[in-house]
């Protein structure tokens, strides 16, 4: 079984947090380009904070809501 870190758990939990604040920044923006950019920001974060969640034997992360 996998030793799961408090690091590991903290980091999960950054890449949640960078998630939301790109969705919330694109969520505002109205440049269609920047809008794009941060969505994949986003995308991207919320896909390495699932892989860490695999990873540590946890659940996905839920999906954003629209």
């Amino acid at each position: 079984m996998l030793a799961v870190k408090g690091w590991d758990v903290k980091l999960l939990g950054e890449y949640l947090e960078h998630a939301l604040q790109f969705e919330r920044m694109a969520a505002e923006e109205s440049d269609p380009k920047l809008k794009a950019a941060m969505e994949s920001q986003a995308k991207a974060y919320r896909m390495m904070a699932a892989k860490r969640a695999k990873m540590l034997g946890l659940p996905e992360p839920s999906p954003p809501e629209q």
